[in-house]
This record gives C-alpha cells, sequence and structure tokens, in this order.
C-alpha cells in the first residue's frame, strides 16, 4: 500500500526495522531539546504528514524500550490519525517516571501501525444474544 508523505523533519522517513515489524518509529522533530517532569505530558511534533486512503488508520502506540526502562509512554495509547486529517502527527507523551527526562530532536519516541479499519452501522435491538460469559467484565474472564 502506497500512502503519501510530506516529510519537514531532519530526519529519514518511518520505516519498517524488520521483515516482521508492526511498526515504524516515530522521531521527535524539535529545534531544541525539551524536559519532560514527572506526571508532565507534552505533545511532540514528527515533521511528518501523511494522507491515508479511507479505510486506513494510522496508529500511533508506545515504544516498549522507551515505557520499560524510562517510564515514558502515549498517553492516549493508541492515539488514531484519521484518513481525513492533513495536519502534523504528533505524540502525546507522559513521563509516569520519578525523573525528567530529556526528549532529543530525532529521539524515537513512539510507533506509527497502519492498519484497516471497519465502519459499523448500528442495528437497534431489544435483546442480544446469550452468551456464557454474559454481562461479566473487567476480569471477570480470569481464573478464580
Amino acid at each position: 500500500m502506497n500512502i503519501k508523505i510530506i516529510n519537514k523533519s531532519r530526519h529519514d522517513l518511518p520505516h519498517y526495522e524488520t521483515i516482521a515489524s508492526a511498526g515504524m518509529d516515530l522521531r521527535a522533530s524539535l529545534t531544541e531539546s525539551r524536559i519532560l517532569k514527572p506526571l508532565e505530558r507534552t505533545i511532540v511534533g514528527t515533521g511528518l504528514f501523511i494522507e491515508l486512503p479511507v479505510g486506513i488508520e494510522a496508529q500511533v502506540r508506545p515504544r516498549s524500550g522507551l515505557a520499560a526502562k524510562k517510564g515514558i509512554t502515549v498517553l492516549n495509547a493508541p492515539g488514531t490519525i484519521d484518513a481525513d486529517y492533513r495536519g502534523e502527527i504528533g505524540v502525546i507523551l507522559v513521563n509516569l517516571s520519578n525523573e525528567d527526562f530529556t526528549i532529543n530532536n530525532g529521539e524515537r519516541i513512539a510507533q506509527l501501525v497502519i492498519a484497516k479499519h471497519e465502519r459499523a452501522e448500528w442495528e437497534v435491538t431489544e435483546e442480544l444474544s446469550s452468551t456464557d460469559r454474559g454481562e461479566g467484565g473487567f476480569g471477570s474472564t480470569g481464573v478464580k
């Protein structure tokens, strides 16, 4: 699938690191480093603008290494980029650690996954089919 992209950053285009990778790293596009204090959040620009086909979304997700090692994650994970959005891809980062985190230009801050999606049509009804699970939620299928 071809996706149109404008790159206003000073970095290479996002790319898949391996043949089996689902996501591509997004890099911070900054004129100067930014400090993210504990529990602080910020939107970090990437300098990237994309045009997705209808029926395709881009999902902005945390990088597992950054989350595990530094406590930095994407606040609205996954963030959704709709096919009709034409603005810069921004990443909402939050610092869940107890230490300041410096975001440098070119830092790999998130990953981007391209995915198909469906549009739903609601079918109003008075009754839903029954299942073994029923109305159980929020851990109801776990071992007791």
